[in-house]
């Protein structure tokens, strides 16, 4: 019993905190726009200035001063060039209480828009989550490649394409089943788990669901414990573009733990 009840205390405050970088004024759940940029320079609803990416691994940004736009503490007046770097977050722009985030997808550019007063972030209420269960938490075994791998994996956004770095498998067995999913090198350490299972498109969000790990014991063995399997930005918004799971990694079992699909 006080295994059981540790097992969902240290849930609780694990999912509360969960909840409350979601909650946080430019998280994921602020998000109200994403357009995508060209080479002519063009205006986006509610923002000041004019945006573009002429084509040279740039995005720039004209405005006055008197627009408030602001690049790492320095107000524009003029035009100004930032250099969104693919695979990483945004270059941060800040517009009054709003933060404009510029970002490198392949070879696009995209323009995302944070803004606290967002409907999404206003009514948030929770993530409904499967019921916590020690049936899920499992032991696993890692094993590493000979070096790190990055692989091309989709996006939900149609011919955008993501590279995360691959390091390895992780295998755990499950009701008597063995199952292996490629590993994903955590941001910023541990492993990450992207996979698909039996509940995705129904229960829980179709792109997937993502567990995270704590980094795996020398001798490689790592705790999967599914109740923390929790759902990608895409799960709560339009305006994202978060990567599918790489090749393979899709579990013809139906995880019913961890974060089902929001409301």
């Amino acid at each position: 019993m006080t295994a059981t009840v540790d097992l969902r205390t240290d849930w609780q405050r694990w999912h509360d905190e969960r909840e409350a970088t979601l909650r946080e004024p430019h998280g994921w759940l602020a998000l109200t726009a994403l357009e995508w940029l060209e080479a002519t320079p063009r205006t986006i609803d509610g923002l000041p200035g004019t945006w573009s990416a002429p084509g040279d691994g740039t995005v720039e940004i004209t405005a006055a001063a008197a627009d408030g736009v602001e690049v790492e503490g320095t107000t524009v007046d003029g035009t100004r060039s930032v250099t969104p770097v693919d695979g990483a977050p945004g270059v941060l722009v800040t517009v009054g209480e709003k933060v404009v985030e510029l970002a490198r997808r392949t070879n696009a550019y995209a323009l995302r828009v944070r803004d606290p007063e967002a409907a999404t972030r206003q009514t948030f209420t929770g993530v409904p989550t499967f019921p916590v269960d020690g049936r899920w938490v499992l032991a696993g075994r890692f094993e590493p490649y000979a070096e790190p791998q990055r692989i091309t994996v989709g996006a939900v956004v149609d011919g955008l394409q993501h590279f995360p770095t691959a390091v390895g498998t992780v295998t755990f067995e499950l009701d008597g089943t063995e199952h292996r999913l490629v590993a994903l090198a955590g941001k910023p350490d541990g492993l990450s788990l992207h996979f698909r299972d039996a509940t995705s498109g129904v229960s829980t969000y179709g792109g997937g669901r993502i567990l995270r790990t704590a980094d795996p014991e020398p001798d490689g063995t790592v705790t999967v414990d599914l109740n923390r399997t929790v759902n990608l930005p895409c799960a709560f918004t339009a305006f994202a573009t978060c990567p599918l799971p790489p090749e393979g990694n899709v579990l013809d079992v139906a995880v019913e733990a961890g974060e089902r699909s929001p409301a």
